[in-house]
Parts: structure tokens; sequence; C-alpha cells
């Protein structure tokens, strides 16, 4: 009996190394985040040179407005490099982000006007720049339990209205722990967001954007959760500004040949301003705080690898956040490379 026992543990054992095991088919893909879309040299040699096969584009965030008292599109997308989208071989996936305020404040029964005016929106942009050939749309919201009877009625009506279309949608680390609560959301498939965990408003985070150790809090059961889910990482950075410990801001895209040693005292990421000073446009009072957050290629591996273990899917979309000049000067080709096979 014991004989057997071990014969049929390792046969056990071996099917189920096998299956952890088993490739998966990385479809390579970017998200671009800006409201010109004008690709640089730069931005077009790293999508051939790294074979992306996607490119989710952010055409318009809906915000409410309080004037009107309704949801309306705003920063919608310019496209002064409109002959690439025409030509491109890539699948452009328009992207659509929408505040969990116009969630919270409309009704109901407005689910369904704003999900048509979503997609007429959408439809006219893609005729406008000549894109053709759109087989998915992605909704960005950042619902919760209060809020997600209302999106998940817009998610319905949009699928009724353009049933030709595969609807996704973006899923935070909070509606992956707190499944029973926020409910899982009516598409075919959801883009899991790995970043953006920590509380970017609290003076003593010490990196909002990624920290692996806060990831495993959030993806125990990530292996459970019941519908399928391709992956966006960040390669992004930014800085935090607080004036007395309180958050007043993003400073994006600012570098940190900046934060010099004779306007700032430095002490790991954080940097205490020492006198009055404007940076790119930015008023920085003396005894500010503006703390740096990166995800480095360390972190982002790291957290691929962990993904990796917990997905069940034979074809997964691994997605960086964002396609930027600024970005893509902080990895080398080789470790984006790297980050991608680390889903295999």
């Amino acid at each position: 009996m014991r004989f057997t026992f071990i014969i049929s543990a390792t046969i056990f054992l071996s099917c189920n190394l096998s299956k952890k095991h088993e490739p998966r088919t990385i479809e390579r893909s970017f998200y671009f985040w800006k409201s010109v879309f004008k690709l640089s040299t730069q931005e077009k040699d790293a999508l051939t040179n790294l074979k992306i096969q996607n490119l989710y584009i952010k055409y318009f965030d809906v915000d409410w407005n309080t004037s009107n008292n309704k949801a309306l599109p705003v920063a919608q997308l310019t496209a002064p490099d409109s002959f690439f989208l025409r030509t491109t071989q890539l699948n452009i996936v328009p992207t659509v982000f929408i505040t969990n305020e116009t969630i919270f404040k409309i009704n109901i029964d407005q689910t369904e006007a704003l999900a048509n005016k979503i997609i007429i929106l959408v439809n006219s942009m893609n005729s406008n720049f000549g894109v053709k050939l759109i087989n998915e749309l992605q909704i960005d919201c950042d619902w919760t339990a209060g809020t997600k009877d209302k999106y998940f009625s817009l998610l319905k009506f949009l699928q009724k209205k353009q049933n030709n279309l595969n609807f996704s949608t973006t899923i935070r680390l909070h509606q992956i722990k707190y499944l029973n609560k926020t409910g899982v959301p009516p598409v075919k498939k959801g883009m899991l967001m790995c970043y953006n965990m920590g509380n970017l408003s609290n003076i003593n985070t010490s990196n909002s954007i990624l920290d692996v150790d806060d990831l495993k809090k959030y993806i125990g059961d990530l292996q459970n959760y019941p519908l399928p889910l391709d992956l966006a990482l960040p390669i992004f950075e930014w800085k935090v500004l607080f004036r007395q410990n309180v958050f007043k801001g993003i400073l994006e895209n600012m570098p940190d040949s900046l934060i010099t040693q004779n306007i700032f005292s430095k002490k790991a990421n954080r940097y205490e301003a020492l006198i009055d000073t404007v940076l790119q446009g930015y008023d920085i009072k003396k005894n500010d705080i503006i703390r740096t957050e990166k995800s480095n290629y360390t972190s982002v591996l790291k957290t691929a690898k962990l993904i990796s273990e917990k997905l069940s899917g034979n074809t997964v979309r691994v997605s960086f956040f964002h396609l930027d000049n600024l970005t893509l000067k902080k990895y080398k080709l080789h470790e984006m490379e790297n980050i991608y096979d680390a889903m295999r």
C-alpha cells in the first residue's frame, strides 16, 4: 500500500508540474494614455522591436459635469498621426475611462442612454481616425460595491447596442479581493490592473504604484476569479507632492534632474524643499515633500511571475502602461522582453 501511494503521488506531482509549466501564448500589448495621438520615433520603434500586437488607446473620459448635472465626455483624443491608425497592423482597442463619481451620480434608468452616447462617440472617432476592424471595446472604471449595479447595467446595454464587439473592463486588485462585495462584471474578459495598489494620498505610503508585498495581500484567491483575465503592468513613474503632510497632487513627467541638492534635502525616496521654487510650472513651497514613486524592473518582473502562477488561461494579453518616451527610457528592451516571457 505504501509503495502504491508513493507511485500515485509521484504521478500526481509530475502531472501537476507539467501542467503548471505548460507554456501559454502571450499577446504583447501596450496602453496609450495621452490625449494627443502622435507617436515619436522611439515609441514606434518600441512597438516594432517588441513585436506588439495590441494597442489600447484611451479615446476619452466620461466625467460628471456638475453645472449640467449630467455625464459628459472630456479629454477626447485627437490624432494628428491618424495615418498610423489607418495603416497599422496592430489590433486597436478603443478604451473609455468612466469616473466612479459618474456612475454614482447617474440613475440606473439613465445607463442605457449613456451607453448609446458612448457607442456613438466611439464609432464616430473610429470613422474620423480611419480605424477599421475594431473587435473589442474596453471600459475602464474603478467601480465599488455601491456602484456595481449601475455600472453592470451600463455594460449590459453597451454589449446589447454593439453586439458585434467583445467588451472588456478593467479589474482593480480590491475588486479581486472583495469579489463578494464588488461582483463580477458582465463582460467577456477583464484586464487586471496590477498597480496603484497603495494609498497615494497617505504621507506614510512608500510606493503606491507597485509594492510586491502589498500585491500578495490581494491575489490569494486570484485563480478562482470567474472571469478570464489579461494583465496590465506598470512601467511608469511619478512624483507625489505633499504640503504640511497633506496630499496636493501628482507631478507627472518631472525628471529627477530638476530635484537638485541645493533646493531639496533627500531621505530615501522623499525630498524636502529647502526654499520656495517653481518646477515645470508647479509651485513648490519650503518644507513641501516630494515622494518619488517608480515601478522598477525587479518589482515588475516579480509581479509578472506571481500573477503567471495564478492565471489559468492558455492565451493572456500582457499590457504595459504606458507608451511614452520618458517611460521607455527607464526600461531596456531586454527587460521588457523578460517581463513578457515571465508570463509564459
